[in-house]
């Protein structure tokens, strides 16, 4: 009788579980504060915390391979297509309407995109001077979630540094749930307050004969140039098309709603089964959280001064603030620029023109994501 209390004891989660697992159980609570409380990112912390506490239970073989959320990750980050699904779904939510109207913000969005780069250059450099441990392929997964593109960091991790990958995601999407507190400082750090009060002219009508083929237009374009950013692009640009041809009314609303929500569950769950204590608590993690902030305010700093270049050299005003938005954290980025915009000139309204660096950021990190596989993989 004792042999089976002490055998039923031995095989509880209380005799097995560790020190590192209590933490990361203790890390994923915090991520459903932050996400139930906080209401930062709550669609993917929220999954992504409770898929980190379950990874972390001992004995349970969630985990273990053939267990739910081994193959959650195997079948959905593994291969690539749950990030490529939400792609589709946002695509369909997409309005290419403003940057249509203003294809000069193009260059913001791609400019925004500088973050990505000089974060692979700064960790690679750190790495020489012993500070850091991080090969070419991990600095570039890093560099990533300076587009503040959550799939888009979860898609290249998983091809390019599938270890890092609960680290990369818990730092995309927490920088993006705090677009609000970063990009403000950063915005007035690198303008005037005149030139924050700059008021743009209304943007044009866009034609929905343009809507159709832009999508079309955009994909083979970069077909042709660089294969690898196809499978990101391609599907946002099909859920773009579902979108704005007016035929396939079913399909883009099951891409906006049914389809993007199932698919968030599971990659959610997916994610948070590399938070993992042996895969999580390491020193590389803390150098992740810090390239990753670095990242993003490089990136946001990047659109801003890009801003100020075009308003030089162009004739019609540009508000550099619009710059800001080049992060592809849509639409969160361009609704804070309107708010700081807002701070300097209360008519000044400058959310439709975000949407189009907005939208570019899109596009680039995705540009840049395919940059990175080609080149890396």
């Amino acid at each position: 009788m004792v042999d089976n209390w002490l055998e039923l004891y031995e095989g509880s989660g209380l005799y097995q579980i560790t020190l590192g697992e209590l933490a990361m159980i203790g890390i994923g609570l915090l991520l459903l504060y932050l996400a139930i409380v906080r209401k930062f990112e709550p669609l993917l912390l929220l999954p992504i915390g409770f898929g980190g506490i379950l990874a972390n239970i001992p004995g349970t073989g969630l985990t273990d391979p053939g267990g739910m959320l081994d193959a959650f990750y195997t079948l959905g980050i593994g291969t690539g297509i749950m990030p490529l699904l939400i792609f589709l779904g946002v695509g369909a939510m997409t309005d290419f309407g403003p940057l249509l109207a203003n294809p000069k913000t193009l260059f913001l969005g791609a400019a925004a995109q500088f973050g990505i780069f000089a974060t692979v250059i700064g960790a690679l450099v750190f790495t020489d001077l012993g500070l850091m441990d991080f090969t070419l392929a991990e600095a570039a997964a890093i560099g990533i979630i300076g587009g503040a593109d959550g799939p888009t960091a979860i898609y290249v991790s998983g091809m390019l540094a599938p270890h890092l990958l609960g680290a990369i995601a818990v730092a995309a999407y927490s920088y993006m749930a705090l677009v609000p507190l970063v990009q403000p400082p950063i915005m007035r750090l690198f303008t005037t307050k005149k030139e924050r009060q700059i008021r743009m002219v209304q943007l044009r009508h866009v034609s929905k004969t343009e809507k159709i083929l832009f999508p079309l237009l955009l994909v083979m374009m970069v077909a042709m140039v660089l294969p690898a950013a196809v499978p990101l692009l391609g599907m946002f640009c099909l859920g773009n098309l579902m979108r704005e041809c007016g035929v396939v009314d079913r399909l883009s609303d099951t891409a906006q709603n049914a389809l993007i929500n199932i698919v968030t569950i599971f990659l959610g769950l997916a994610v948070g089964s590399r938070l993992q204590a042996e895969l999580f608590l390491v020193p590389s993690t803390l150098g992740i959280l810090a390239l990753g902030m670095v990242a993003f305010a490089f990136g946001t700093a990047a659109g801003v001064l890009m801003g100020k270049l075009l308003n030089l050299v162009t004739k019609e005003p540009i508000n550099p603030l619009i710059g800001a938005a080049g992060v592809s954290a849509v639409p969160m980025a361009a609704r804070v620029v309107n708010k700081v915009g807002l701070e300097a000139n209360p008519q000044n309204f400058l959310l439709m023109h975000a949407m189009g660096p907005n939208v570019a950021g899109v596009i680039g990190s995705a540009v840049a994501a395919g940059i990175m596989i080609q080149f890396l993989l």
